[in-house]
């Protein structure tokens, strides 16, 4: 069951069990953004838990490694997977049963970065099919990992973030989330609309750094 959006309004109380599943560049930036403000959050891999002693022991003692079971199984998910690895990583997981899952992906095969064949369909709708069951949020996909691992802090102002969904209350958790660690998030709507603003490669919004004064 999801904690309620009301205990992420402030920086003295708990957020949501947070899991992350994939440690490449921007699962790590993640994980350095949640450590840096000490929440607590399980970060996996394909490799395993052992992979990932080196890294965590760097990102301090809110980190902690684990299976991408024990990561997948919070109330938060963060998904930051190559996008030709998304089927393998997320096969075999139990349903997410209203559970909110970050899509931080964008439709790119690596190494080449050629974009995906997606059919006419979003990369979100696409990862939404791979965890059935989750409220789906897209956010964290539309700066370059430095910049989410960096201060986000800037110019005297807070970095944007960007985030779409089809569940208010799942946004708003996702909104909390990303005001308590140092950004300005904006609503891009529904997912349809969102998602597809977003998205890299095609979306007007990827790589565009923002900073929100106020």
């Amino acid at each position: 069951m999801s904690t309620p959006v009301s205990t992420l309004n402030t920086l003295n109380t708990a957020v949501p069990g947070i899991g992350i599943i994939g440690a490449g560049a921007i699962g790590s930036a993640i994980a350095t953004m949640l450590a840096r403000q000490g929440i607590p959050a399980t970060l996996s891999n394909s490799r395993g838990p052992g992979s990932l002693k080196d890294k965590v022991r760097e990102l301090g003692p809110a980190i902690t490694a684990g299976t991408r079971e024990e990561a997948a199984a919070k109330d938060i998910v963060f998904v930051a997977v190559n996008w030709g690895r998304l089927p393998a990583a997320l096969a075999g997981l139990p349903g997410f049963g209203g559970r909110i899952v970050i899509d931080t992906n964008n439709p790119i095969e690596a190494p080449l970065f050629k974009p995906a064949e997606l059919n006419g369909r979003l990369s979100s709708e696409v990862l939404a099919d791979l965890v059935p069951g989750a409220r789906v949020v897209k956010a964290f996909n539309h700066l370059p990992a430095a910049l989410l691992a960096g201060d986000p802090a800037a110019e005297g102002g807070k970095r944007v973030l960007f985030f779409s969904g089809d569940d208010a209350q799942s946004k708003a958790t996702v909104a909390a989330l990303i005001a308590r660690l140092g950004f300005s998030g904006i609503d891009l709507g529904a997912l349809a609309v969102g998602a597809r603003l977003a998205q890299f490669p095609g979306g007007p919004l990827p790589l565009l750094n923002l900073v929100h004064f106020g």
